[in-house]
């Protein structure tokens, strides 16, 4: 994973090289990987804007991702050489809209993806106000996917269920489980006969909760349609109170 960065303060794009420790067992770039990418893309330009979690530290405030929308394409392959495009699109209320837009060397479309982000104030633990802690910044107000972010379905019975001890390596800089973890969590939480023969082509994601070092989650998902393109609904919650971190909804095709 490497690349140039070129933008202006509405938006910034990264080139990304699918690296050989990225490749999965069908040789294309591993689920979590690919999320990096939106990831790091997401801070580069951030921190372009006087906002990274480095900048946001010493006003002891940070950032926290609230609603995840992405559609995957195609999944590249090793050695493949990406363009990542990110900007900010909105601000409503308490919340902070980031797109993002993967694309090959043809310009074809790969994945895209629509975020919700909260800034959070540290030390008390509650959401302010970004434009009053942080000033205005540029946007564009197009869409890379048109979500209202509406509230995703709870689990009516549990098909599926795996434990999950949070690690070390779970842990980002605010000492908070990784996002991207929690979507690792959720779709190895599927039945064998979907996550050996299908992807995951999109998922929606509301986070919910934080998970400590070295405390249990379990994993249960509930599968909606079992065809050429299969659907579930997720959950992770905390074993010892059960109580909810996170819903997410996957559809994954062979």
């Amino acid at each position: 994973m490497s690349g140039e960065i070129s933008g202006d303060n509405a938006r910034l794009s990264r080139i990304f090289i699918v690296g050989a420790s990225e490749a999965g067992p069908r040789g294309r770039v591993k689920l979590p990987c690919l999320l990096d990418y939106f990831q790091e893309s997401a801070a580069d330009h951030a921190a372009r804007l006087g906002a990274s979690v480095l900048d946001l530290i010493k006003k002891k405030l940070t950032w926290v991702l609230s609603r995840y929308h992405i559609r995957i394409f195609r999944y590249p392959g090793w050695g493949e050489e990406l363009r990542m495009t990110t900007w900010p699109s909105a601000r409503k209320g308490l919340f902070a809209l980031r797109e993002f837009e993967l694309t090959d060397q043809a310009g074809n479309a790969v994945a895209a993806a629509t975020t919700s982000w909260m800034l959070l104030d540290v030390l008390r633990k509650k959401p302010v106000p970004v434009v009053e802690n942080l000033g205005d910044f540029l946007q564009d107000p197009r869409r890379a996917i048109a979500d209202d972010f509406m509230p995703l379905p709870d689990l009516t019975k549990i098909d599926f269920e795996l434990p999950f001890r949070v690690r070390m390596g779970d842990l980002d800089w605010n000492r908070h489980v990784n996002h991207v973890v929690y979507i690792e969590w959720a779709v190895e939480a599927v039945p064998a006969e979907v996550i050996t023969a299908s992807v995951p082509i999109e998922i929606e994601v509301d986070y919910r909760g934080e998970v400590l070092y070295g405390e249990t989650v379990l994993s249960r998902s509930q599968v909606l349609t079992l065809e050429e393109e299969t659907s579930l609904c997720h959950q992770i919650v905390r074993q010892n109170d059960l109580r909810e971190l996170a819903r997410a909804r996957t559809l994954w095709r062979k």
